[in-house]
């Protein structure tokens, strides 16, 4: 279920306040994941912590909507090994 539109998109505030203060050279720091990004965020660089580091994103038009959380990954994927092939004799 989505968000309701009169309430409009959830930004932590005190992220909004670093994206209002408009400095695009330094990157941003959050553990807000769970945050939308905006238009006001195009241009941004956002550190965003996936539960061990902070995973640099750089923020595009084609985000918008979309939650800060979707492009930091908490998981590594590791590939199952391969099996071991038999040869017939």
């Amino acid at each position: 279920m989505s968000r309701s539109i009169k309430k409009g998109p959830f930004v932590d505030k005190n992220l909004f306040k670093k994206i209002q203060a408009g400095d695009n050279k330094h990157q941003i720091k959050t553990y807000s994941r769970a945050s939308t990004i905006i238009p006001e965020m195009i241009g941004f660089t956002i550190n965003v912590h996936n539960g061990k580091t902070f995973v640099a994103v750089y923020i595009q038009e084609n985000m918008i909507g979309h939650k800060l959380g979707e492009f930091a990954p908490t998981r590594k994927f590791i590939s199952h090994a391969g099996a071991a092939k038999v040869g017939k004799k």
